[in-house]
């Protein structure tokens, strides 16, 4: 290799290494800054003042400049004084006094505070990235007969495009040639395959699972579905929460108020009180430390970091304090059906064989067929056979594939057809086994007949079924008042049926991604407080909508990263308990705020009488910020 090309490889791998300690450098700073103000603790101890003061003055550069610089400019874009330069005034006002470890310290809180923050938020935006590559690039675009592989930006609406077994359909559309299946999980969330012919609607990132479809390109590559799923998740994303506002209009006020005061110390005294210039100054600059928010920003931060702690030790992953906070406020939780109250796989309930006709043999040689194809349905035939028979499956002599319909094989010199009704006939379908037919599709199951030569022989019902756990959660649920509501994109039959099974207190069936997010939004202004509960890609922008969303573990990655809480083994009794973790650490915090307020004021008071010297001072404000703590720390017991 080239000198300059090694010099070129190395320069690639030094941004590389950069790019990936970027989202981190305020926590090393965080880090670094704790370890200066040790640094400088250990030098005063041994007498070295002037090495103590460099490191308590890296300890502040270090800690405080991403905080600082936010707040200055904060305060140059918004023409308003902030929380970060009160902090910095009270450290300043530390270092003037001579109190360089509490000025450090104050920094130091703040720093780990904002890394946090920074990090959060820099998790938060990875689910686009995951939405976006879902979306294919390209489509096969048919003119005059022939065809060309081009962007799917350049397709225009009319445009026909050529989608092929196993490939992603590119834009919104009409099938206008072919018939096939389409996997619409993408979409709908639904785990089982829709059948689709011509003048059948097709959406963007849906995958054709079986045969060849010509598809008329209905709407711009902007305005896909697909395309409105990642808008919506922007959106919700972008939204402030309550508790975010508070604190920024709070913040202003806090901030001028306690300057006001500071300011005032400096004068008022002296003219009023007949104190001295030292005396006011003194004063002064005590205020600042004890007005500095350090056991009120300690009320917060280790409580919640304790609640979180617990949380992932119990399986519960929480990905930020004001996800928890708001969860203890919960007053209504929606649940999307597959793979969330459900297992999301379709399992064979019950199979149904025409009198006089050996039911192990018939069953064996329907999952030797249907061992061939790769469809849901025909999967849990073949997986519930080799569970319950463990036998070797059989060769079939031929097999050909009728997409959207069935298949049809040729087995020990049998003819048989496997599929839907419609495949076999509706009226025999309708009549077979006295009618039982109408039953099951009533209870929320989908239904396979065999046809043996000519012959209508059985009849195997599948359904995806509800999670053993399931009515156990929601019953804890709602035993805490909580609302229980399912949204699902699944026919209203087959809703009912899983909503009578699972104990939800209200359903809403056929929704669309759009939909389950006007059915949050309708929900949020009825409960004020409400949690969202799913695991697909549909469910993104209504886990994003939720004042919560919480993904199931084993869910896809855009559910993970959209979400506020990840239920790591997809373990529905595990909300309640986080509800109970959320109540508790709002108790805690409630209990912390006003413990520090009380201390604050209480010092504030002590100094303005002169009954409070500068050691004391720090003595009560420090303390409190410790009592705080280790209250907060209770938080980590089971």
């Amino acid at each position: 290799m080239s000198s300059d090309a090694k010099v070129l490889s190395k320069g690639i791998q030094e941004v590389s290494f950069f790019e990936k300690l970027k989202p981190h450098l305020e926590l090393i700073a965080a880090g670094l800054s704790g370890v200066f103000i040790l640094a400088g603790w250990l030098f005063d101890k041994h007498g070295d003042g002037a090495a103590s003061i460099i490191s308590y003055l890296l300890a502040f550069v270090i800690g405080g400049f991403a905080k600082a610089k936010e707040g200055i400019e904060a305060t140059y874009e918004n023409k308003e004084l902030n929380v970060e330069m009160l902090m910095i005034f009270a450290a300043v006002g530390s270092a003037i006094i001579g109190y360089w470890t509490e000025g450090a310290v104050l920094i130091f809180i703040f720093a780990v505070s904002g890394a946090l923050e920074t990090y959060t938020m820099n998790k938060s935006h990875k689910e686009i990235s995951s939405l976006m590559e879902l979306q294919p690039q390209e489509a096969l675009r048919i003119t005059n007969g022939f065809e060309k592989r081009v962007a799917v930006s350049d397709l225009i609406v009319g445009d026909h495009i050529l989608i092929k077994p196993g490939e992603r359909v590119p834009s919104d559309g009409l099938i206008i040639k072919g018939q096939t299946n389409i996997d619409e999980a993408a979409i709908t969330g639904e785990s089982m395959p829709v059948s689709k012919g011509e003048q059948a609607e097709v959406f963007a990132g849906t995958v054709n699972m079986t045969g060849s479809i010509t598809v008329q390109v209905t709407k711009a590559s902007t305005d896909t579905l697909f395309q409105k799923i990642i808008q919506l998740v922007q959106s919700a994303q972008s939204e402030k929460s309550p508790s975010q506002l508070f604190i920024e209009r709070f913040e202003g006020t806090y901030v001028k108020v306690v300057l006001l005061v500071v300011i005032s110390m400096f004068f008022i005294p002296y003219f009023l009180l007949g104190w001295s210039w030292h005396e006011s100054f003194y004063r002064a600059m005590i205020l600042l430390v004890v007005a500095s928010p350090c056991a009120l920003v300690a009320s917060i931060m280790p409580a919640t970091l304790s609640a979180i702690s617990n949380g992932a030790k119990h399986g519960i992953l929480v990905k930020g304090g004001v996800h928890l906070e708001n969860l203890g406020h919960l007053e209504a939780i929606a649940f999307d059906k597959t793979g969330t109250l459900t297992k999301g796989k379709p399992e064979v309930t019950e199979v149904i064989v025409k009198e006089g006709l050996n039911k192990e043999d018939l069953i064996l040689k329907a999952a030797s067929i249907e061992n061939q194809s790769t469809h849901p349905l025909a999967q849990a035939i073949v997986k519930y056979t080799k569970q319950t028979l463990k036998k070797e499956l059989l060769q079939p002599d031929s097999l050909e594939d009728i997409p959207g319909w069935g298949v049809k094989a040729s087995i020990n010199g049998e003819q048989w057809k496997i599929g839907k009704a419609a495949f076999v006939g509706n009226d025999k379908a309708d009549k077979f086994a006295e009618g039982k037919a109408k039953g099951l599709a009533g209870s929320g199951n989908t239904l396979v007949f065999i046809e043996i030569n000519g012959v209508l022989c059985a009849m195997i019902a599948m359904k995806d079924v509800v999670r053993e756990e399931t009515k156990h959660a929601i019953e804890d649920l709602k035993k805490q008042g909580i609302k229980t509501i399912m949204l699902t994109g699944d026919s209203e039959k087959t809703a009912k049926a899983i909503a009578a099974e699972s104990h939800v207190d209200e359903f809403f069936s056929e929704c669309l991604p759009e939909e389950k997010v006007d059915q949050l939004k309708q929900l949020k202004e009825k409960y004020k407080t409400v949690a969202m509960v799913g695991d697909g890609i549909n469910d993104a922008p209504a886990l994003a909508t939720a004042n919560v969303g919480i993904a199931m573990g084993e869910g896809t990655d855009v559910a993970l990263e959209t979400a506020d809480i990840v239920l790591m083994k997809n373990d529905l009794p595990k909300i309640a308990e986080a509800v109970r973790l959320s109540q508790r650490m709002n108790k805690i915090i409630k209990q912390n705020v006003v413990f520090s307020i009380a201390v604050i004021m209480l010092l504030i008071c002590s100094n303005f009488f002169q009954l409070l010297d500068l050691p004391f001072g720090v003595i009560g404000h420090e303390g409190s910020t410790i009592l705080v703590i280790l209250n907060s720390l209770r938080l980590l017991k089971s």
